[in-house]
């Protein structure tokens, strides 16, 4: 789709812009009282258009679909006052023009100075070449581009609404509506590292948040059975491809939310090259094996997915799976159609140094859930994957989080009540809860049932003790337990969970074994040494 660059009466604004610069301003000309004010009312309408877009952008960001409308309306204003500023006696065309400029330097100055991608004809592929010469003269060509042209909605035309999309819609807002708010809310906490990535792909936001909702919900630690893990669910063999696996500290990269979307975007780029640009058919390559899905493209002479002879080659899951899809990402686009209000996520980035150490467990604790429905902790762990939940994380660390969760960390994290009781919950030990008998406290009277023993009652009533006590022959001592000196590494356990099984000291338990903070890695099966531990 080519880039619509803001027209004025079939102009390009840059053009005119250009243009105009020979074109003296009307205040140079002999100007009645009449026609001052019709330039000023332009003055005026002009200003408010500005504001009128200002208030659509802040609305896009807010994922409001109204946005887009009312800016392609705000910059229709626009048009209409440059148009009729040309033909008006005493309109300042260069004060006109430097507002159109501040729309686009505020944006260059919030993106930065990055190339802006683009779609070619309908394809996800982008060409550097949409620019016409003139425009390339232009310093802010390339913003204006992407300030003008809201491309939220283009993925509405490239995939197909039929009645089983409508059914994926209809499943994801009953029985799985909790998962998608909750995909939506952990997508927002890693957008701006994964969004990025895709945009500087040219593909559309939509299906990044569509195929992670699916995939895995927004947990950045799922993984399946069959071996696939992260937000996108990578296998190990495609995620080795692309980049991803263990790197050298033993963390797998498909769990790190920025690798996983950068791999993701060339993974699907790479299928939309071979399969046309059909979405449907590049998603069940994702899903159905990539090498199914080219030959089955190839054998239809590129029908659609919906074809009946390509769609019953694909196996039932990855039927569900294309579907349901593009359904999360229609309802993402669209949220007010179906009644869907999102939660609004305060997902602005910053990092926070600890004062002291801690575990992610502790740290949801403390925080609390001021501005979130479920707390913190799906956003800490999602923002920081290689930490366990239950690991420690030592004093000076930087960890990723959001400003809100920052403010928080210093308001109740630091010091001070909540983080008193916060470090006592985490410290808390069940086995201290369970009261043993001393030896000391054995007195030789035992009741059964609640009934002390005939002679000890006697005794207790007429204040003697019985003729003929009864002496108890001792019993011989239990003998110790000995300490456990090795533990095998189970499925699933962490150096932290193996600590508190064994009452073991965390920094003397990891030197003694070789393993690093803070990723204290294991391996399953590994024998460990107990060292500084209880028993």
């Amino acid at each position: 789709m080519p880039v619509p660059v803001l027209l004025v009466r079939g102009l390009p604004v840059l053009a005119l812009a250009s243009l105009l610069l020979a074109v003296p301003d009307a205040h140079a000309q002999r100007v009645s009282n009449r026609d001052r004010a019709k330039a000023e009312a332009l003055q005026q309408r002009m200003g408010v258009a500005e504001k009128r877009y200002t208030d659509a952008l802040l609305r896009v960001s807010n994922a409001d679909p109204k946005g887009a409308a009312e800016a392609d309306a705000a910059l229709e204003d626009m048009e209409d006052v440059l148009s009729e500023c040309v033909g008006q006696k005493g309109c300042q065309m260069s004060t006109l023009l430097a507002t159109y400029k501040r729309l686009l330097k505020r944006d260059a100055d919030a993106e930065g100075d990055d190339s802006v991608a683009d779609e070619a004809g309908d394809s996800l592929q982008a060409d550097p070449d949409h620019i016409g010469p003139l425009a390339a003269d232009v310093p802010e060509a390339a913003r204006a581009a992407a300030l003008l042209n809201d491309k939220r909605h283009a993925f509405d035309s490239m995939v197909e609404y039929n009645p089983a999309i409508q059914a994926g819609i209809r499943r994801w807002l009953t029985d799985m509506r909790p998962a998608l708010l909750t995909s939506y809310e952990n997508y927002q906490n890693v957008r701006a590292v994964m969004w990025p990535e895709w945009e500087k792909r040219g593909l559309p936001e939509a299906l990044l948040f569509g195929i992670m909702a699916k995939e895995s919900n927004g947990r950045v630690h799922a993984s399946s059975r069959a071996g696939a893990a992260g937000l996108m669910q990578f296998m190990p063999a495609t995620g080795r491809r692309f980049g991803l696996g263990p790197d050298g500290t033993g963390f797998d990269t498909r769990f790190d939310a920025r690798s996983a979307a950068e791999a993701s975007a060339t993974y699907l780029n790479e299928r939309m090259r071979q399969l046309n640009d059909n979405i449907e058919l590049s998603l069940a390559g994702y899903n159905g094996g990539e090498g199914r899905a080219l030959r089955v493209f190839r054998q239809s002479a590129g029908q659609s997915f919906w074809v009946d002879s390509v769609y019953s080659e694909f196996p039932a899951e990855t039927k569900d799976y294309v579907p349901m899809v593009i359904a999360a990402a229609w309802i993402f686009l669209h949220p007010q159609q179906y009644g869907v209000e999102f939660p609004k996520v305060n997902a602005q980035p910053a990092t926070v140094r600890l004062a002291k150490s801690t575990t992610i467990y502790e740290l949801t604790i403390c925080l609390g859930s001021q501005g979130t429905r479920d707390g913190y902790m799906r956003a800490l762990r999602n923002l920081n994957p290689r930490y366990e939940a239950d690991g420690w994380i030592p004093a000076g660390t930087l960890i990723n989080a959001t400003t809100r969760i920052a403010g928080l960390y210093t308001r109740n994290c630091v010091s001070g009540p909540r983080a008193d009781l916060a470090r006592t919950l985490i410290t808390a030990d069940l086995n201290a809860a369970i009261v043993r008998p001393s030896a000391a406290s054995f007195t030789g009277s035992v009741a059964v049932g609640g009934v002390v023993p005939v002679a000890a009652a006697e005794a207790s009533v007429v204040g003697t003790a019985p003729t003929a006590p009864v002496v108890a022959a001792p019993r011989p001592a239990a003998p110790r337990a000995q300490p456990v000196r090795s533990h095998k590494v189970g499925r699933g356990e962490t150096l932290g969970r193996i600590a508190a099984k064994f009452s073991c000291d965390v920094p003397t338990l990891a030197r003694a074994n070789g393993l690093k903070a803070p990723a204290y890695s294991l391996r399953q099966g590994q024998t460990l040494k107990l060292q500084g531990c209880g028993n």
